[in-house]
């Protein structure tokens, strides 16, 4: 009899125990939706990559002033984490965009049109700013482009396909030459590296900017040959943004918070260029009063310049292999210019 008190007993909490247990769950599961609504949003990333120079200077403000944030923040009461990673090329950036990894680079405008017209993916969102180009060297005998055609004399500048290879293309053709006559005397190196290899005389010339030209334009054992400048100038579209397409159809507020961030950076430099000047230093090495020299031969603006015409060149001399119908082609709808 007892035996069967006890199993009754044990029967019966059994009973008691599921049904708490089944309580507990059907509280649990309507407390579900207000926990879930405490849990914080997932914070939006962007990754942007830049290179090295004055020609970035927007993109350092940007970067430090953390304007990017602040416009997302203004647009949504959210927050953005933005990444920034300093490349050495545009090839390297077209290589980042079409993988995933980023969404934003700044580079020059050629390999940008050519990234473009490869499918690799993004538009131009920005300009950013336009450079002088000069091509400088130490031999007394050469004086014109014609002096190195059919040479064996080296010139040094960033890389084959980069703008500074389509601006000598441009000074060639300027004086009747084939705008690939001197491909093959082009040695790929980088700006600094082009600069010290040009005053050692390893190589012949080197075609640079801001600030290693005005760097090498101090320098009386060198000389210029003038080609080079009388095609390309400072009003003349330089370093441009490009912005996956993917990022600026499927997250419109982030492209957005992205283009009034690099908007009121280059607004900052034109209204206080000698504050700027103080940021940007501390990245490129220089004196603030150099600083200020070299940041104010350029010029900083989101509208681009002579865009479809260098991608006009660029196709009808065989820098592209696909050419462009209209502007429209080449830029987001937000872009002016020409």
């Amino acid at each position: 009899m007892k035996t069967m008190k006890r199993i009754t007993v044990l029967f019966f909490c059994l009973l008691m125990s599921m049904a708490l247990i089944a309580c507990g769950s059907a509280a649990g599961s309507a407390d579900a939706p207000a926990a879930a609504s405490d849990k914080p949003a997932d914070v939006a990333t962007l990754n942007i990559a830049y290179q090295y120079g004055l020609a970035y200077a927007p993109a350092i403000i940007c970067q430090q002033k953390g304007l990017i944030e602040k416009a997302y923040k203004e647009a949504t009461g959210l927050d953005v984490k933005v990444n920034w990673n300093q490349m050495s090329s545009g090839a390297d950036i077209n290589t980042g965009i079409a993988s995933g990894d980023l969404s934003v680079g700044f580079m020059g405008v050629a390999p940008a049109l050519t990234g473009i017209s490869k499918g690799v993916g993004y538009k131009i969102f920005t300009n950013l700013s336009g450079q002088e180009h000069g091509l400088m060297t130490y031999k007394s005998d050469i004086s014109s482009l014609n002096d190195l055609a059919g040479s064996s004399e080296q010139i040094a500048l960033v890389n084959t396909g980069s703008i500074q290879h389509i601006i000598l293309g441009l000074a060639l053709d300027s004086i009747g030459l084939d705008a690939h006559a001197l491909d093959s005397n082009i040695v790929a190196m980088k700006h600094p590296d082009g600069m010290a290899a040009l005053e050692s005389q390893s190589i012949a010339c080197h075609l640079t900017s801001n600030p290693y030209i005005y760097k090498e334009r101090d320098n009386s054992a060198l000389h210029e040959i003038d080609e080079v400048k009388n095609v390309w100038s400072a009003d003349r579209s330089f370093i441009v943004g490009v912005a996956s397409t993917e990022l600026q159809s499927d997250a419109p507020e982030l492209y957005d918070a992205l283009c009034k961030g690099i908007s009121e950076a280059v607004s900052m430099i034109n209204s206080d260029l000698s504050a700027m000047a103080e940021i940007t230093s501390e990245f490129n090495g220089n004196t603030l009063e150099d600083e200020i020299k070299y940041l104010s031969a350029g010029k900083y603006t989101t509208e681009t310049r002579g865009l479809f015409e260098l991608a006009t060149f660029m196709y009808e001399k065989e820098f592209l292999e696909k050419g462009f119908d209209s502007y429209s082609d080449i830029v987001f709808a937000n872009v002016k210019g020409d």
